[in-house]
């Protein structure tokens, strides 16, 4: 060994494990926190974490509505409104919205998922009253016009066609969803069905909009180079008019225990076929989840990880491969997947990807494997929460998903009481035939689009 490298590279690593672990103790400490909860008389709650190190912030808007809030027939919406939000209000015309938080050196965007749509910006500090009045007056007085319906409608379809229609990987992810789940609505996709997407009308968008935009129904959260006590008045001052309405239907549907594999062949035009398997797993507070989550980590993550070594490097059967556990207000999935190389039968792949996956019970992580895994995943937790942005996304992912912005500080601390007698013991339990959902690709030009 050459010394002359092994002794800096080793005062690098404790370097760097000291930063790692007194970032740890500032980040997640909330004794060392300025973060603060407010709610204003019309039930908007607001979340604010002052941290003066730049003279920026991030203002974020966290509703709680996503596809989970639909039904057959008006699936897709929620994503449509993210669209709709940028197309004007009484006071600001179609895209003024952003026009005006780019002239004043700021960015913004907004996302929908499965579970809330987020609506955020970044901009100096300066300029906190703006954001917040411009997006107080979005919420409250949106445009929902016949004309900017129409426009949106086509734009969404057209996203669709992009996303799921014309792509493999946007179809057969929807074909796993609707074909997991028999009742509960994480069934369709965040686009939405595309006859739903023709049929959505005027009057349910304004309803829509009225029930699951109201103040009671969002989370504000504001982080960076601000004082709290005059935010939360200028929200007040921008907010407090807006109406509180009847708390939206709770989703009550339950999915039904799964009895056996569901199997599906999709055929559909493409060069190689692929498998994607989706395995029934509880929600991101359950118990069960952190070591899921290091499990998740231990077989997909990074070409060290167990599907990947196996499956590309050492037998050469696939392209790429691998999985995820989700993370989501009800039950979800476990994704693996295997796309495989040229000349490779599919069926090989599957025995191989579901044998070290249901294999992990008898084969639970070693300790080195158990300690890299939930290394990484403090590292990453704790150098992700370095940005405003990333900061504000932890409290409005965990307020609006688990219910309690707390959690996000106890994260870590799940991840590294995981034992391997853990990762195997819920790898028995969730991942079985009887719980897996399989789409196989079949590649076959003669289908069509």
């Amino acid at each position: 060994m050459n010394k002359r490298i092994a002794i800096p590279a080793l005062i690098i690593a404790m370097i760097m494990l000291a930063v790692q672990i007194s970032a740890a103790e500032n980040i997640l400490d909330p004794k060392k926190l300025d973060i603060q909860e407010h709610e204003l008389s019309n039930g908007l709650k607001i979340l604010t974490w002052e941290d003066h190190s730049a003279p920026v912030i991030t203002y974020q808007v966290w509703f709680n509505v996503g596809s989970i809030n639909e039904r057959p027939g008006i699936t897709g919406i929620s994503h449509l409104f993210e669209h709709l939000m940028f197309k004007g209000s009484k006071k600001y015309g179609p895209e003024e919205h952003n026009n005006i938080i780019q002239a004043h050196g700021g960015r913004c965007n907004a996302f929908t998922s499965n579970d809330m749509t987020v609506y955020h910006e970044n901009i100096a500090s300066d300029e906190l009253e703006l954001v917040i009045a411009m997006e107080a007056e979005r919420q409250a007085n949106l445009a929902i016009t016949a004309e900017n319906l129409k426009s949106e409608r086509e734009v969404v379809k057209e996203e669709r066609r992009m996303r799921v229609d014309n792509s493999v990987f946007g179809d057969i992810l929807e074909q796993l969803s609707a074909n997991a789940y028999e009742a509960h609505p994480y069934m369709w996709s965040v686009v939405g069905w595309m006859s739903d997407l023709n049929s959505i009308t005027l009057d349910e968008c304004q309803e829509y909009h009225r029930i699951h935009y109201a103040p009671n129904n969002a989370t504000v959260v504001i982080v960076g180079d601000f004082k709290t006590a005059e935010a939360v008045k200028l929200v007040e001052k921008y907010y407090g008019a807006i109406p509180r309405q009847e708390s939206p239907a709770t989703v009550a549907t339950v999915e039904p225990k799964q009895r056996g594999e569901r199997r599906v062949y999709l055929h559909r035009r493409a060069q190689l076929p692929m498998l994607l398997a989706g395995y029934h797993v509880p929600n991101a507070v359950a118990e069960d989840m952190a070591a899921l989550q290091v499990a998740s980590r231990i077989l997909s993550n990074g070409e060290s990880s167990r599907i990947y070594r196996k499956m590309v490097y050492e037998d050469k059967l696939a392209l790429y491969a691998g999985g995820s556990a989700d993370e989501s207000k009800d039950p979800s999935l476990f994704y693996a997947y295997c796309g495989m190389n040229i000349g490779k039968d599919v069926a090989e792949g599957e025995k191989e990807l579901f044998d070290i996956i249901e294999g992990l019970t008898k084969n639970p992580p070693t300790d080195e494997e158990l300690q890299k895994a939930k290394n990484q995943m403090e590292a990453e937790y704790i150098f992700n929460m370095q940005t405003n942005w990333n900061k504000g996304y932890n409290l409005g992912w965990y307020q609006t998903v688990t219910g309690d912005w707390h959690g996000m500080l106890k994260q870590v601390d799940r991840y590294q009481a995981v034992t391997a007698e853990k990762v195997a013991e819920v790898a028995a339990k969730y991942f079985t035939p009887n719980n897996r959902t399989t789409i196989i690709l079949v590649p076959d030009d003669n289908t069509e689009l």
